[in-house]
């Protein structure tokens, strides 16, 4: 049997604003079991460059939106990513941009949302034939309809959007960055949200892309 590759599941259990780690980490596990060993942490601490050594993915569900990493933390995980590692945000995962550079980094900026409601998810055109996209049709949940500013420089392929108020709005989200890869999921706000079938497969497509696998 081939090694599993590692992963370092992010967030904040002790102190969450908003988000608990522990309504996403059983289910990540689940998701990934037999692909991926996953570490769970809220230190952030062991986004340092030598912490990272030891992962080939990073999974960020954090839930600190006011708190600026310290520079080292900033500088391991821009490094990881590339360097060839990966970086999968899920949700409030997108938390990070708190520093600016992991907001260049995710390739966009969360910006607010209207309430929690039942929203209408659909592939987006430039995700046909993209391997995250899979087997992925369209999907109904109850969700937080996040907004984003994307980054107008940076370059990265829209693979999933949400209806809302006559509108679609950008829901998931993949770029390279560097050698890394790097990818965006909105659906996230609680546990339910990780019973989807189609949103689980979309998960796991999402977090092997991201590591070349």
């Amino acid at each position: 049997m081939a090694e599993l590759a590692k992963a370092l599941l992010i967030g904040d259990l002790t102190n969450p604003k908003y988000h608990p780690l522990q309504a996403a980490m059983d289910e990540v596990r689940s998701i990934f079991e037999g692909e991926l060993e996953v570490t769970v942490t809220e230190d952030y601490g062991r986004l340092r460059a030598p912490e990272l050594a030891h992962f080939e993915l990073v999974i960020s569900y954090s839930d600190a939106w006011q708190i600026k990493k310290e520079p080292e933390e900033v500088a391991g995980l821009l490094g990881c990513v590339s360097g060839g590692g990966g970086l999968l945000v899920i949700h409030n995962g997108i938390s990070l941009q708190c520093d600016p550079e992991l907001a260049q980094l995710i390739g966009a900026k969360f910006t607010g949302h209207p309430p929690y409601t039942e929203l209408r998810f659909h592939p987006a055109a430039d995700a046909e034939g993209h391997p995250i996209m899979a087997g992925i049709d369209g999907f109904v949940m109850d969700e937080e309809p996040y907004r984003f500013d994307m980054d107008p420089i940076g370059q990265t392929t829209l693979l999933l959007e949400y209806e809302h108020e006559g509108a679609r709005w950008p829901a998931a989200w993949a770029h390279d960055f560097g050698l890394g890869r790097v990818v965006y999921l909105m659906p996230g706000h609680h546990n339910p949200s990780f019973r989807s079938e189609m949103y689980r497969r979309l998960i796991k497509q999402a977090g092997m892309w991201a590591l070349r696998r």
